[in-house]
């Protein structure tokens, strides 16, 4: 009988906590919501199931040596493989034509880091460091590998809070953008039809890449992690002599990293660091830098078609694209501007600020990389 109580008593069982509990119900939502709703599946069934495994009393996988910290500690935490390997992924799967036909599309992804800004400061004055700041600032550019990648390098102790917002924002794009989006434009500017764009040359798809980062690195150096393997995942893509590699970084490479990258972030979440009062600031100044990023695209936008003709104007629901969040943000664009003409199709023209978000998030997370890693 003394055995089998010294048994149980080594179980997890008997060092349950009620914070634990309450991380089983959160890692288990994530798990139904993208099973049920299909919020961002791919990230959101392995970071619910990182959650679980964490907050199971005992089994210690984030412990020194262990499996998952061994991943997480060489491949996030000191190295920062995941998020440049990522990137190199959607780089593969990214068409910059929609930027290259229509260049002042960068401002308005440029327009779209406004959230981040205002984030930051607003953590500031909630009490954050400059760095915990800016780490959670950069979740208004709704890019999940970016503010993976800023805040293993400025905050670490934030990651899994910062990346589960980053990720819950991606996904929650359809239900917050929208409203915004009728708010702060008028039903005629949202029935604006835009000339289609031409279709850019096999030169200046191969070049953009190789100028882009060659101009971004050499102001912005780094940013290099990031921008280096988005732009040479899209010349894979684009230069149509390396099949083989552009199949495998935006197929088999991008879906081995994103398992790992997802229970690894779970796996930061357990109870005691997470059931904080910090990680409610990080959700509530993630969503204040998210909505103020879709204010700035769309602010940006209208203000430029105040200097341009009739017939070049610029349907302002495009500038709400420039957050991150590819393609999801371009078809909520889209949507929005079909509710007010079913025969308005303006889903290729914010394709470009949506792109061209991706380039303003990592580029901001460059520049705060350069102003304050000591």
């Amino acid at each position: 009988m003394e055995l089998l109580t010294l048994l149980f008593q080594s179980t997890g069982f008997m060092n349950l906590t009620f914070g634990n509990i309450i991380m089983w119900i959160i890692g288990l939502t994530f798990i139904t919501l993208a099973i049920t709703k299909g919020y961002e599946p791919l990230l959101l069934v392995p970071i619910g199931f990182g959650i679980l495994l964490t907050n199971l009393p005992l089994a210690n996988l984030m412990e020194e040596n262990h499996f998952l910290w061994v991943f997480y500690h060489f491949s996030i935490d000191k190295w920062d493989l995941i998020p440049p390997i990522i990137f190199m992924g959607i780089g593969a799967m990214t068409d910059f034509a929609p930027v290259i036909s229509n260049p002042k599309t960068l401002l308005l992804g440029a327009a779209a880091q406004f959230g981040v800004y205002v984030a930051f400061f607003g953590a500031l004055l909630l009490g954050f460091t400059m760095q915990e700041a800016a780490s959670i600032g950069i979740i208004g550019g709704a890019d999940g590998p970016t503010t993976i990648f800023l805040t293993s390098k400025l905050a670490p102790h934030l990651l899994g809070a910062n990346a589960v917002a980053a990720y819950s924002y991606m996904a929650l794009v359809p239900i917050i953008q929208p409203p915004i989006m009728r708010l702060m434009t008028t039903e005629a500017e949202r029935k604006i039809k835009m000339k289609n764009l031409r279709t850019p040359s096999k030169l200046e798809k191969v070049g953009f890449p190789i100028l882009s980062v060659m101009i971004i690195i050499l102001l912005v150096p780094d940013c290099a992690p990031l921008m280096g393997m988005l732009m040479v995942g899209n010349l894979f893509k684009e230069c149509g002599v390396v099949e083989r590699l552009s199949e495998v970084s935006q197929n088999a490479l991008i879906n081995i990293v994103t398992i790992f990258l997802g229970l690894c972030v779970g796996a930061t979440m357990p109870a005691h660091v997470f059931l904080k009062k910090e990680s409610l600031f990080i959700f509530a100044m993630g969503c204040v830098a998210f909505m103020f990023s879709t204010v700035g695209g769309l602010g940006l936008a209208k203000i430029m078609n105040l200097f341009l003709p009739a017939d070049r104007k610029i349907n302002p629901l495009i500038g709400s694209a420039g957050v991150s969040a590819v393609p999801m943000a371009a078809r909520v664009s889209q949507t929005v501007a079909r509710q007010a003409d079913k025969r308005n199709f303006i889903l290729m023209h914010a394709m470009g600020p949506n792109v061209a978000g991706t380039i303003g998030t990592a580029t901001a997370a460059g520049m705060f990389l350069t102003l304050l890693l000591k």
